[in-house]
């Protein structure tokens, strides 16, 4: 089609030479219009939408980002460590002679793809790529998140989660590593479910001006904790992410939590707990005795604060419960009460386009960690102050001391107090 009107055009330049009647206008005439029909044949037809027909694959969008430590600075005791805090951070040998080989490691190496492919469904995929299966083995690719949102309105306040996600218990644990201040999670709200994440269905309840809210209360520097709904109930596996169930006994949880503006202030409280019976696996030693092991009470109440820092900010969480715990007189694994928080206090500074966030956290917690061996026992007393810079979106650097008091008792180390302090560094790409 283009090649005959080309032709048309070149056949009416040789008439016009030949034909003196003809004038220059009409000539300039005839060329524009034939060169517009051809650039009109060239574009697609936007306006009735005939070749730009839309795929559910073109809502899909790709962000991630990348954590890179140092633990091995200006620390006095390497037998100081937290195991569901950073594998790299001391060390667990119960040799008496012990020493860390701090080096740098990879915290975090996430992608995630998320997107509305459906006017009322929502999907959600985070692969972390610095997995460690077991402790000296590095950067497997192992499933975070996998997750679809079903929701019932047009505005989208009434969803249904069905999938691998976060457990709607505590801010902290819901807000992204990416956004929280502390290198690491506290143990007493952590405790309750390891990586935060399980398998389940959840239903969500927020306004669209809250969720709104939420969004901008991340997007705008705040640390919010994102999304999960004003108010959330559900049903999850209660054995961990990427983990077979260990019994039939589904675990329940429920949360409610709200932003208040208060003139130029933000509040946000917030009340949650859940219920199940936590299944042994395989984390208990030979000789160490437990009741009825694969039914064993799991059960956890707690409270939140929030004042978003604008500029001064506190964040604080609570909670008291009842799970499995070593006992270093009898060798055995008991269910007990637990107890535990954390207080935060933070500032935010605006320099320019940079943003920087100094913070202190104490944090407290008696009671068991399930997940690890022998339901260890712990009496924690860590106080942590930080500073965090951001001189592009793209880069965040952090840097915190810690002054730890770490009580931690299994089989192999029934007798265990650690002291000591350390230089953390951080180093986050956002992409």
């Amino acid at each position: 089609m283009i090649k005959k009107k080309i032709i048309a055009i070149l056949l009416l330049i040789t008439c016009v030479a030949n034909a003196q009647e003809l004038s220059k206008q009409d000539v300039k005439k005839e060329v524009v219009r034939l060169l517009d029909s051809i650039n009109k044949a060239k574009l697609p037809d936007t306006q009735s939408g005939a070749g730009t027909a839309e795929h559910w694959y073109d809502r899909i969008s790709l962000r991630g980002y990348a954590q890179i430590r140092y633990n091995g600075l200006l620390s006095t005791n390497d037998k100081v460590s937290c195991e569901q805090c950073d594998k790299s951070w001391g060390t667990t040998s119960t040799a008496p002679d012990a020493k860390a080989n701090n080096g740098l490691f990879i915290r975090r190496a996430r992608l995630v793809f998320s997107g509305q492919v459906h006017p009322n469904v929502f999907f959600y995929f985070q692969p972390d790529f610095a997995s460690s299966p077991v402790t000296g083995i590095q950067n497997f690719v192992q499933i975070r998140d996998l997750y679809f949102d079903l929701s019932f309105d047009k505005k989208r306040e009434y969803r249904v989660r069905v999938g691998q996600s976060k457990i709607p218990y505590g801010f902290e644990n819901m807000q992204s590593s990416s956004q929280r201040l502390a290198l690491d999670r506290n143990d007493a709200m952590n405790s309750a479910i390891l990586n935060e994440r399980d398998l389940g269905m959840f239903f969500y309840w927020a306004p669209a001006k809250i969720r709104e809210r939420f969004e901008m209360l991340v997007k705008d520097g705040f640390k919010g904790s994102g999304d999960y709904g004003v108010f959330a109930f559900g049903v999850y596996n209660g054995q961990i992410a990427n983990k077979l169930d260990g019994n039939r006994d589904l675990n329940v949880v429920a949360r409610v939590t709200y932003p208040f503006v208060i003139g130029s202030q933000i509040i946000e409280p917030g009340i949650q707990a859940y219920t199940g019976k936590w299944a042994f696996t395989g984390e208990i030693s030979p000789g160490v005795k437990v009741n009825d092991p694969q039914y064993v009470k799991d059960q956890r109440v707690g409270a939140t604060f929030v004042l978003y820092p604008r500029p001064f900010g506190i964040q604080t969480e609570y909670n008291i419960g009842r799970g499995p715990r070593y006992n270093t007189l009898t060798n055995t694994v008991d269910e007990t009460d637990l107890n535990g928080g954390y207080v935060l206090f933070n500032y935010k500074l605006d320099f320019k386009k940079q943003h920087i966030y100094p913070f202190a956290k104490f944090q407290y917690y008696d009671g068991g960690k399930k997940y690890e061996k022998d339901a260890r026992s712990y009496v924690v007393r860590d106080y942590e102050i930080g500073i965090e810079w951001q001189p592009i979106k793209a880069f965040e650097l952090t840097a915190e001391y810690v002054i730890a008091d770490r009580t931690f008792e299994d089989s192999a180390l029934p007798i265990n107090r650690q002291q000591g302090n350390l230089l953390r560094l951080q180093a986050q790409f956002n992409f």
